[in-house]
């Protein structure tokens, strides 16, 4: 198996991801990725894919990520783990369908309007 890649997207961050057989390191931005996502739930966004696959050591995964914030930053990188995964092995595709794990989150911050305090947000109306 070569070394293979795939991208992931949530919000503004973009996660791209080569993934290798290996011992199961993972590494974000060149840190280990318990000490990049120190939120364990965001650790468990990233090893979700691996999890539903019963796979957590058998590949090395080095995660280049950027854009938005750390929670998009780990949704991103787990989507972009799976479609990896589905790269390496095609069967695996069902699996990781099921659990939600293909399915690109396009939610996006919706824009400010002008004479509007947030995107919909209005001044409270007086009546006098």
């Amino acid at each position: 198996m070569d070394k293979l890649n795939a991208v992931g997207r949530r919000k503004a961050a973009v996660a791209r991801v080569y993934i290798d057989k290996g011992k199961g390191n993972i590494t974000v931005n060149g840190k280990d990725f318990k000490e990049y996502f120190c939120v364990p739930f965001m650790q468990d966004q990233v090893l979700m894919p691996l999890q539903a696959l019963e796979m957590t050591g058998d590949f090395d995964i080095r995660v280049n990520v950027k854009g938005g914030g750390i929670k998009g930053q780990a949704e991103a990188t787990r989507l972009s783990i799976a479609r990896a995964l589905v790269k390496v092995n095609e069967e695996w595709k069902p699996a990781l369908k099921a659990k939600g794990l293909l399915t690109r989150d396009s939610r996006e911050v919706e824009r400010k309007k002008y004479g509007l305090r947030k995107a919909r947000r209005a001044t409270q109306f007086s009546k006098r």
